[in-house]
């Protein structure tokens, strides 16, 4: 069970700065390319900078995307550590090391753990391909489909102990259609994923937030 979410508040960086943004992705990283397009198109309005990207294997589409666009990379793979402790701490120091704002975990596959989230916590933004609290874990399409619902989604959330269990920021509805096989279901939800996930960060990002509990407050944090 996850710990009760912390309270927390943080401003937007000072005036001038975008915020410090480290994308984490494990394949092909479309979530990734859909910020840097954004970024891309209103470089001083959105309000953020990708300033690196990690990832948890070699030789994936999201790490191409990020050389291609001239940011650094690293990779910190899970079988290069003795335990899954060490590759936490690992990964929490080599993504402390670029000193983000934020941390976006972009379709990264694995889950982190204490130290990761000792540094990081209330500034780790997940995605999730479902309404949360509905249908968590790695099969949140597939688990939609088989109860039969009639809507699902996807969350934009904040990461905490647990498995997807974070306090929610925003949601987006995806109607779910008698034709529907788990592929199509899913790439529809991804297009609904990847402008939540701009909105979502861009606005964190220039505003500031404040968690209270389970309620995520955008911005009018005096």
């Amino acid at each position: 069970m996850a710990s009760p979410p912390p309270s927390a508040s943080t401003s937007p960086p000072e005036t001038g700065r975008p915020a410090r943004l480290v994308v984490l992705v494990s394949g092909s990283g479309t979530n990734l390319q859909a910020l840097l397009d954004a970024i891309a198109a209103d470089p001083h309005g959105y309000g953020a900078q990708i300033v690196a990207v990690g990832a948890d294997r070699d030789a994936i589409a999201g790490l191409e995307r990020a050389e291609r666009a001239g940011i650094p990379t690293f990779v910190c793979r899970v079988k290069d550590h003795g335990s899954r402790e060490e590759w936490d701490a690992a990964l929490a120091a080599a993504t402390e090391a670029y000193a983000p704002d934020l941390v976006v975990s972009a379709g990264f596959m694995k889950i982190v753990g204490k130290e990761f989230l000792a540094r990081f916590g209330g500034r780790v933004v997940n995605t999730h391909p479902a309404l949360l609290p509905s249908f968590p874990g790695a099969h949140g399409v597939r688990d939609a489909l088989a109860y039969g619902a009639r809507v699902t989604g996807c969350t934009v959330h904040f990461v905490d102990d647990g498995v997807d269990t974070g306090p929610i920021i925003a949601q987006g509805v995806v109607e779910i259609r008698d034709e529907d096989d788990e592929a199509a279901l899913h790439e529809r939800i991804k297009e609904v994923e990847r402008r939540l996930l701009v909105d979502v960060v861009g606005r964190l990002a220039r505003n500031g937030y404040r968690i209270e509990g389970r309620k995520v407050q955008i911005g009018e944090l005096g």
